[in-house]
């Protein structure tokens, strides 16, 4: 599945696609919400500081899925995250993505790329 991505409206429709055809595949509905949390995290960062609009891809082999969300700048994420502060706003996307999936990396034609395992 591939999505382009302008908006918030766009995105939660985008994510409700994703989780449907899952829940088709008979994907657990933990895997769903980790797909889902991971996916919303990334997508909203780079509309939010990464332009405005967002190219958001899934792939699943197996038990792994593979999500990939690239912001129309050039935008490079930290190799390492770090959760910010109690009292601070935000801050903590990145590290709850670092916290959920298997790994994450970064090309200049993907963008921020990550892999998750669905549990069974």
């Amino acid at each position: 599945m591939v999505f382009v991505i302008e908006d918030f409206a766009a995105m939660k429709a985008a994510l409700a696609d994703m989780c449907a055809e899952f829940r088709r595949d008979s994907v657990p509905e933990t895997s769903v919400f980790d797909c889902k949390l991971v996916a919303n995290e990334l997508i909203s960062n780079a509309l939010r500081y990464g332009g405005g609009r967002a190219k958001f891809r899934v792939e699943r082999q197996g038990n792994d899925v593979t999500i990939s969300v690239k912001s129309f700048c050039d935008f490079v994420p930290p190799e390492c995250s770090s959760c910010s502060g109690t009292d601070a706003e935000n801050g903590r996307g990145l590290f709850l993505v670092d916290q959920i999936s298997e790994s994450r990396g970064y090309s200049r034609e993907e963008g921020i790329y990550v892999v998750m395992k669905i549990v069974r």
